[in-house]
C-alpha cells in the first residue's frame, strides 16, 4: 500500500469521525431546540446522549491531535509530542498564509458554501448506516453493562434514593396532593358516586330499615304504623341522598369540601402527622430493605436492557430506528431545519476561524521549523492515524451511551 493510498484512507476514517461528531452536535441542537416546544420524557434522552457524545468525541480528538501537533496551534503543554521542539521556525511564512490567506473575505465564499445537514441527513437516512450504528450503540451499551458492578451501581442507587428521601415530607406531600384535587374539584365525583351507592343500598334494604324500625318501637303500636314510619324514613333519606347526588352546590358537599381542606391543612402543618409518616417512611426504607429495593431495581434494569439489546428487532432498537429515520427525513425535508442547523455552523465556523487565524500561524510556523521532524510526523500518522481516528469515534459513542446512563439514572432515582 503506497503513501498516496494511505493518505485517502487517512482522510476517510478522519472524515467519518468528524462527521460522527457533527452528527451529535446537530442532534444535540436540534433536541435543546425541540425541547423548548415539546414536552416528550425521550428528548430528554437523546440530547444527554448528544452532549456526552460531543464531549467524548472532543477529549479523544484532543488526545489524537496532540501526538503530531498541536490542537488548533494552541502551545499546551505535553502537545505537538513528535515535534516538540521544532515549533519557533517558519514565522515568516506562517504571518503571510495567516494575513494573504486566512482574511475575511477569502474565508467567506467557502464558509457560505457549507451545507451539513443535507450530508447528514443523507447518510443517516441509509438503512445500513442506521443498522451500524445501532449495532454499535448496543455493543458498546451490553459491554458497558456487563462490566459495571452490581453491587457497586445498588449501593449507589441506594445511597441517592436515602439521600432523596432524607428531604422529603410525605405529609406534605399528601396534603398537598389532596388540596392539588380539591382545588380540581375531581372529589366531587366521589361524593356523586358515594351518595348514588348510598341511595340505591336504602332502596334496596327497605326490609332492614323496617326492622329496624319495628325493634325500637313500642308493642303497642300497630305493624303497619312501624311500617309506614320505615318507609318515611327510607324515602326521606334515599331522596336526601339524591338531592346530594343531583345538586353540585348542595350544602353538604360544600362541608364535606371544607372538612377534607381541614383535614389536608392539618396534615401538612400538624407535627404529630409528620412523626407519623417518618416513621411510615423509616419502616419502610431501613437499610437493609432499601439495599434490596435498589438491587431488585437494578437487576431489573439491567436485564431489561440487555434483552433489548440483543434482540434483533426489540422495542428499544426499533424505537431508537424510528426516530432516526424520523430525524432523517426531518433533516432532508424540513428547509427551515436545514437552515438553522447550516447557519449556525456556517456562523460558527466563521467566527471561529477569524478568532484563531493566529493560531494557523503558528501551526505553519511549527511545520515548517524543521522539515524532518515534520516528514516523520507525517510518515507515523499515516501509519498509524487511520487506527488512530476509531478512538474518536468510540469516545463519542462510548461518552454519550456514559451520558445516556447517568441521565437515565438520574432521571429515575434523583
Amino acid at each position: 500500500m503506497n503513501d498516496e493510498t494511505k493518505r485517502k484512507q487517512l482522510r476517510k476514517y478522519k472524515a467519518f469521525a468528524t462527521g460522527l461528531f457533527i452528527l451529535m452536535a446537530i442532534v444535540f441542537i436540534g433536541t435543546t431546540l425541540l425541547q423548548k416546544t415539546v414536552d416528550s420524557h425521550w428528548i430528554g434522552y437523546v440530547r444527554a446522549f448528544s452532549e456526552a457524545a460531543m464531549v467524548g468525541a472532543l477529549a479523544d480528538w484532543f488526545a489524537v491531535t496532540a501526538l503530531f501537533r498541536h490542537p488548533l496551534g494552541l502551545p499546551i503543554p505535553h502537545t505537538n509530542l513528535i515535534e516538540n521542539s521544532k515549533q519557533r521556525l517558519g514565522d515568516n511564512l506562517g504571518s503571510f498564509v495567516v494575513n494573504n490567506f486566512l482574511s475575511p473575505q477569502n474565508i467567506r465564499p467557502y464558509i457560505q458554501k457549507l451545507k451539513v445537514s443535507g450530508f447528514v441527513g443523507e447518510w443517516l437516512v441509509k438503512e445500513k448506516n442506521q443498522e451500524i450504528l445501532i449495532k454499535n450503540l448496543s455493543d458498546i451499551v451490553l459491554d458497558i453493562l456487563n462490566k459495571l458492578d452490581d453491587s457497586e451501581v445498588s449501593h449507589f442507587i441506594s445511597k441517592k434514593v436515602s439521600e432523596m428521601t432524607d428531604t422529603i415530607k410525605l405529609n406534605v406531600i399528601l396534603g398537598n396532593g389532596i388540596h392539588y384535587l380539591l382545588d380540581k374539584n375531581d372529589h366531587q365525583k366521589i361524593i356523586t358516586n358515594l351518595s348514588s351507592q348510598i341511595k340505591n343500598y336504602i332502596l334496596e334494604n327497605d326490609e332492614m330499615i323496617q326492622e329496624r324500625v319495628k325493634k325500637g318501637s313500642y308493642s303497642f303500636i300497630p305493624a303497619f304504623v312501624d311500617n309506614k314510619i320505615a318507609d318515611k324514613i327510607a324515602s326521606g333519606l334515599s331522596d336526601f341522598f339524591k338531592e346530594i347526588e343531583e345538586n353540585p352546590n348542595h350544602e353538604i358537599r360544600t362541608l364535606i369540601t371544607q372538612k377534607i381542606y381541614d383535614f389536608s391543612n392539618e396534615l401538612k402543618q400538624d407535627p404529630k402527622w409528620e412523626d407519623e409518616f417518618a416513621t411510615i417512611k423509616n419502616d419502610l426504607l431501613k437499610g437493609n430493605k432499601l439495599d434490596e429495593y435498589s438491587h431488585d431495581i437494578w437487576i431489573s434494569i439491567k436485564n431489561t436492557l440487555k434483552k433489548e439489546l440483543q434482540e434483533d428487532q426489540s422495542s428499544l432498537k426499533n424505537y431508537i430506528s424510528k426516530n432516526l429515520n424520523e430525524f432523517s427525513q426531518n433533516l432532508k425535508t424540513d428547509e427551515n431545519l436545514q437552515h438553522k442547523i447550516d447557519h449556525w455552523i456556517r456562523v460558527t465556523a466563521y467566527k471561529y476561524i477569524l478568532k484563531n487565524t493566529h493560531q494557523f500561524g503558528n501551526l505553519i510556523s511549527s511545520t515548517v521549523g524543521n522539515w524532518q521532524g515534520k516528514e516523520l510526523s507525517e510518515k507515523l500518522e499515516l501509519e498509524v492515524g487511520k487506527d488512530l481516528q476509531f478512538i474518536r469515534v468510540n469516545g463519542t459513542l462510548v461518552g454519550g451511551l456514559v451520558g445516556l446512563i447517568i441521565y437515565t439514572i438520574a432521571h429515575f432515582f434523583l
